[in-house]
């Protein structure tokens, strides 16, 4: 049993139906146990992270839950939890109080239905219960990114990069290598004092440099 998160996670819509206290026969007063069955949403599971509520003077209380199946069953998930220090006395009688995933004896996951047994062995109290039952639901969260998986990440990016429709790295290079040695000579026909026997090739002029010139 731990103090109440309630406020920090919304609630599951759900629905208490009335409480069932049960007879030891036709004719014998009550047992001491009362059952209560939570509803929740028709159709959908829920992954409990904790069953939260307030104490009427009920002395312990167990939860069983209806998980889906196949086939569906009902499991303990927490049996006789003291609410009380002690029936006869009123220390615990009305605290708040929640029952977190952490204290199931299962995973309450993909849970159906949720069944709240109640129990006070003492006479003292005309009647027990469990007033503002919460059932809020487990969250995930996300993992974080470790270093090597953005890394990764970059890695597939470029892999996947999308190189279709240009020119061969051999063809850039050899363009890119004319264009410097055409702006040398660009910047040489400037200078008077620019010789022109250093453009020849073994005794030969380029007549396309020489035009330049």
């Amino acid at each position: 049993m731990s103090s109440s998160s309630s406020d920090v996670l919304l609630p599951v819509d759900s629905s208490i139906k009335p409480p069932v206290f049960l007879h030891l026969g036709d004719t014998e007063p009550l047992s001491g146990v009362c059952v209560l069955d939570v509803t929740l949403p028709f159709g959908k599971t829920v992954n409990v992270e904790e069953i939260s509520f307030k104490n009427h003077y009920t002395a312990s209380v167990s939860v069983r839950l209806l998980m889906m199946g196949p086939p569906s069953q009902w499991v303990t998930a927490v049996r006789d939890l003291p609410l009380m220090e002690n029936p006869h006395t009123e220390g615990g009688s009305q605290d708040y109080c929640c029952i977190h995933r952490t204290q199931m004896q299962v995973d309450p996951d993909h849970v159906i239905s949720v069944r709240l047994i109640l129990k006070q062995p003492s006479s003292t109290w005309r009647s027990f219960s469990l007033e503002d039952i919460r059932i809020l639901p487990h969250k995930q969260q996300d993992p974080e990114k470790e270093v090597s998986d953005w890394l990764s990440d970059l890695t597939l990016a470029d892999q996947h990069t999308d190189l279709e429709g240009l020119p061969p790295p051999q063809s850039v290079s050899s363009s890119l290598q004319q264009m410097f040695a055409l702006t040398e000579v660009m910047m040489q026909s400037n200078e008077t004092t620019a010789s022109i026997g250093r453009f020849h090739v073994d005794g030969c002029y380029d007549i396309n440099l020489l035009s330049l010139l």
